[in-house]
């Protein structure tokens, strides 16, 4: 099987979440065949909202898309390393493989911070790629903050 990276879409999502004025994260959700099942950009300030994370939106439309509150086999693109309370809900969404593109040193939760898939209490924890687009996630969110400035 060869392996294909979905971060361009997740980062499109950032992008046009940084044109809604979010902060510029983006999220695909891909099922088990290779399909694109979900994707989400942030959208905690038009919903006023601080759990729409991109990830959590994502989560929350490929689980009603598959009946389910599980997401087996199903792999995670987010152009940002997850935070603690989307940590959680990919363990708890049994999401297989999380691809991340930047590192979050002040508000990750995977390699960062909380570090939730090392608890013992993370019932799951999925295989995890970093570092996939870095480079772009990390120019698209130093742009917005330096903007906002």
């Amino acid at each position: 099987m060869t392996f294909r990276s979905y971060m361009k879409i997740a980062l499109e999502e950032a992008r046009a979440a940084g044109q809604r004025g979010e902060v510029p994260v983006g999220a695909v959700i891909i099922g088990p065949d290779g399909a694109l099942v979900a994707k989400a950009g942030n959208r905690t300030r038009e919903l006023n909202d601080p759990s729409a994370h991109a990830e959590m939106l994502a989560i929350r439309a490929a689980c009603a898309a598959a009946g389910s509150g599980r997401l087996p086999g199903h792999d995670l693109y987010v152009t940002l390393e997850p935070c603690a309370m989307c940590a959680g809900a990919i363990a708890a969404a049994r999401v297989a493989r999380l691809y991340y593109g930047a590192d979050d040193p002040k508000s990750g939760g995977v390699a960062h911070g909380a570090r939730i898939f090392t608890h013992p209490q993370a019932h799951h924890a999925p295989e995890i790629y970093d570092g996939i687009g870095a480079s772009e996630a990390q120019a698209l969110l130093q742009a917005f903050f330096r903007d906002l400035r």
